[in-house]
């Protein structure tokens, strides 16, 4: 996502532009039916983080309570803050933090059931997670993580934001998401056995 405008958002269907979704969200003040757009775009994007994280008997309602969430808050919508896909991750986020223990228990079941290959081999946690998904050894160890620390490495390796737009998704500062980001990878690794040193020096993406 490097290069890209924090406010960027990707096109909609049909031939939108990229600042349509910014736009039709200050539209649907005057014309609630425009929302609806915001709703096309991107609903199954937030219903798939929300399965990742909670499993698919969930995601429906969190994806729809985040949806009607943003609809009432759409007032208070910031562009100069943040893309509308990046303030729907926050506000899905804050959605999947009333079911905490729900996503816990479900890593932990995922923990036990069935393994990931080579499980001590963990030099890079966020693509190990984006490629393997929350099952195995690496559910259990992001089980481990405090909400804070596994909301950012989750935002980062699910739905591939950038550390700034983590930052503004979560509404904590820049220099919080890498501080956090670092002890969740580290804390995962050691938890799968430890890292790769050929890979200790890894760069923070983002």
């Amino acid at each position: 996502m490097t290069g890209e405008s924090l406010t960027a958002d990707p096109p909609l269907g049909g031939g939108f532009g990229r600042a349509d979704h910014g736009a039709a969200l200050r539209m649907s003040l005057r014309e609630p039916e425009r929302f609806g757009e915001i709703f096309d775009a991107y609903f199954a994007e937030i219903h798939g983080y929300a399965a990742k994280r909670l499993g698919t008997d969930a995601a429906a309602d969190v994806a729809s309570q985040t949806f009607l969430e943003a609809f009432r808050a759409r007032a208070r919508y910031d562009a100069s803050r943040a893309a509308v896909r990046t303030w729907l991750y926050g506000i899905a986020t804050n959605v999947i933090g009333k079911h905490r223990r729900a996503e816990v228990r479900g890593l932990r079941a995922r923990g036990r059931l069935g393994s990931v290959e080579d499980a001590g081999h963990a030099d890079r946690v966020d693509d190990r997670v984006s490629a393997e998904g929350l099952r195995g050894p690496l559910a259990g160890a992001i089980a481990g993580l405090s909400v804070g620390d596994r909301d950012v490495l989750l935002l980062v390796a699910l739905a591939d934001l950038s550390h700034q737009e983590v930052a503004a998704a979560l509404d904590i500062p820049y220099g919080t998401v890498g501080s956090r980001l670092n002890r969740a990878r580290k804390k995962v690794r050691e938890a799968l056995g430890g890292t790769n040193p050929m890979r200790d020096l890894e760069d923070d993406h983002g």
